[in-house]
């Protein structure tokens, strides 16, 4: 489950939001934690981290990662369109073989779209940019194998409070670059099912 600690003194629309993550399912495959939100860039925010969870046959230094941080504004930025915005961060690493495809990057747009679609979240005004990095060692470090690494950056505005299809799609999102199916079945967590 989701946890963050209580913020007073908020407007009512921001509270409903953080209302709307009481008790919002975690995917087992990852570990999210409340962070500090960035100060500074809206009346109202929440932050938190994301990481896939270590295994048997991954450490924690090459699996996904990911940031999400929830604005709220009373006098919104024009380009936001709502007085709310997310921002989100995803980093996971790729095969190297997948990394070397131009479709790679437009792909991760895609599945971040697809998590919004699935779980109903409201939007608009997305915008966002994918980045590969494939790096190759040298000199001392030529023994290292290639490897890549696929990054997101993006941002949209929820279009209502209930911010919870908006987390989950995230978690989704970075569990789906790091080779983790959609789990669709999260609607039904979602939704009381």
């Amino acid at each position: 489950m989701i946890e963050f600690e209580p913020q007073d003194g908020v407007a009512p629309e921001f509270a409903l939001a953080l209302a709307s993550l009481h008790g919002l399912e975690v995917r087992p495959e990852l570990e999210v934690t409340e962070i500090a939100a960035p100060g500074g860039l809206a009346a109202h925010a929440i932050a938190f981290n994301c990481d896939v969870k270590p295994s048997e046959s991954h450490t924690k230094l090459d699996l996904g990662t990911g940031r999400l941080v929830l604005l709220w504004d009373q006098e919104p930025q024009e380009s936001w369109g709502s007085r709310f915005r997310i921002i989100i961060f995803a980093k996971s690493p790729l095969e190297t073989d997948i990394g070397s495809e131009d479709e790679s990057t437009g792909i991760s747009w895609l599945w971040l779209k697809d998590a919004l679609e699935v779980l109903g979240a409201n939007y608009s005004a997305e915008a966002g940019t994918t980045t590969r990095v494939i790096s190759s060692g040298f000199g001392a470090l030529a023994n290292q194998s290639d490897h890549a690494e696929l990054e997101m950056r993006a941002s949209w505005s929820p279009s209502d409070t209930n911010i919870g299809p908006h987390i989950l799609a995230w978690q989704n999102l970075i569990c789906m670059m790091s080779g983790y199916p959609l789990h669709n079945e999260q609607l039904g967590r979602l939704n009381g099912g």
